[in-house]
């Protein structure tokens, strides 16, 4: 992380308001695995930082972040609340620790991806039931405007009707539009729709979402690849909402 971009950082700290928190107990912990098969992101070690300090401050949750797929055996994960991945590629877990994983969250815990979550497991099918939908290029990289889907939401219905933000949007194949309840999504009329790559689809570009997966509870946001995106608070106290909501600590 930059000496930039831990004053920006720093200095984001005091607006971040995430949703009221059920009453006291211990902070939950939650594991952000960040394990790269495929690309890696520069802004890893930046995001890492944000959420340890989003849970250091809410008092709500606890991050522990890892790369090592030793942390997904079912006694292991019994320590957590939630699951996390900034991840992308075929990640070399076993069939064992696969099957941990999806029983962790169907029993009534968290899962949450961020940004390339989509972008990982394309070869595990219920990975995909897991997480919603599937990655499918980048047409734009660029200041878009983003629509907020269900305003009245507790998890994003402080940014009102819509907001602008300048990210990498990802467009989503093979998404679960029954099962998931979007939040956010482009707008795109604020966009280039001829460019050569885009793929228009009924459901447009989601670009939140929550959903259940079994007993559990998932949230998945596009957003993410800039540092200016994690350094926004905006984008900060959508995470931490979503957090404490995929692990019962709001309604």
């Amino acid at each position: 992380m930059t000496r930039r971009e831990f004053i920006a950082l720093a200095g984001s700290a005091a607006v971040i308001r995430p949703c009221e928190v059920r009453a006291e107990r211990p902070p939950e912990r939650v594991l952000y695995f960040t394990r790269s098969a495929g690309y890696r992101h520069d802004v890893i070690p930046l995001s890492a930082a944000v959420l340890t300090r989003l849970g250091r401050d809410s008092g709500a949750f606890e991050i522990v972040t890892t790369e090592d797929v030793a942390e997904f055996s079912a006694d292991k994960l019994q320590r957590y609340a939630a699951v996390m991945f900034y991840t992308t590629g075929e990640i070399p877990m076993s069939d064992v620790q696969k099957t941990a994983l999806l029983d962790f969250v169907r029993a009534g815990r968290g899962f949450l991806g961020v940004h390339s979550a989509t972008d990982t497991f394309y070869g595990w099918p219920d990975y995909l039931d897991l997480i919603g939908g599937a990655f499918n290029s980048h047409p734009w990289h660029q200041p878009v405007t983003i629509e907020v889907a269900d305003t009245a939401d507790p998890l994003v219905s402080f940014l009102g009707n819509s907001f602008q933000l300048n990210d990498e949007i990802y467009q989503i194949s093979d998404f679960d539009y029954r099962g998931s309840h979007v939040l956010l999504r482009l707008d795109e009329r604020s966009v280039d729709l001829g460019k050569p790559d885009v793929r228009r689809r009924f459901y447009g570009w989601p670009l939140a979402w929550k959903r259940s997966f079994g007993e559990g509870r998932v949230f998945y946001s596009a957003l993410g690849h800039e540092a200016s995106v994690w350094q926004d608070p905006r984008y900060q106290r959508l995470l931490a909402n979503a957090i404490l909501w995929s692990t019962r600590r709001s309604g």
